[in-house]
């Protein structure tokens, strides 16, 4: 007697864990976007029971920031002994990595309100270096939220997860800008009109870095 079709046996669940249960998570992500999410969709893909995947994971709530739990482990630890400017750049840097080599997971962890102990990792790791170089606690937080503003700012453009101001290439966005009767617009229009987001990011990174210079 044959199983019902589209369900896989039971005996499937054997090999299944956290770890692989978000890696293929992401992968569905990756492919599909956020809105494909679901757990029977995943445990087809995994060719498991949809209820196995409870054993591993709470719901899908669990499944969302377990995913972002994965990008915010794939950002490099600074090296040890470096100075303040060095490890918040390597880390801003590491984290736009993280984000842009998943964009299509990132709002996960760019606008979603994540459980404590997700959210936490890049709090700590921003505020030890601020800690660190001498910023008493009451600044070192001030700190902490100009660097995630700026990188979730930044990022949620960058992934499409926020309106563009400016778009590449755009010639219809420049004439507009040069036609608008702004002085300051119409001059600044060719810039306006074009977004180089590596250059964007570096632009306000440095000044970022150069204002946290103990």
């Amino acid at each position: 007697m044959t199983g019902r079709r589209g369900r896989p046996p039971k005996s499937a669940d054997s090999g299944l864990s956290r770890e692989r249960i978000l890696k293929e998570a992401l992968a569905l992500v990756d492919e599909e976007g956020l809105a494909a999410v679901s757990m029977r969709k995943l445990a087809r893909r995994l060719g498991v029971d949809p209820m196995s995947l409870y054993n591993h994971v709470d719901g899908k709530d669990a499944l969302l920031d377990g995913i972002a739990e994965v990008l915010l482990a794939a950002i490099p630890a600074p090296a040890p002994g470096t100075g303040l400017r060095e490890t918040m750049s390597a880390l801003a840097r590491g984290f736009r990595a993280a984000m842009l080599g998943h964009p299509r997971a990132a709002p996960l962890v760019l606008t979603r309100q994540l459980a404590s102990m997700t959210a936490l990792a890049p709090v700590e790791a921003v505020l030890g270096p601020l800690l660190a170089a001498g910023y008493p606690p009451d600044r070192a937080v001030h700190g902490l939220r100009a660097v995630l503003a700026f990188l979730i700012g930044t990022l949620m453009r960058e992934v499409d997860a926020a309106p563009t101001f400016s778009s590449t290439g755009d010639l219809g966005r420049l004439a507009d800008l040069s036609a608008s009767g702004l002085p300051a617009v119409a001059e600044a229009a060719p810039h306006l009109a074009v977004c180089d987001h590596e250059a964007e990011f570096e632009f306000g990174l440095g000044i970022l870095l150069d204002a946290l210079a103990p």
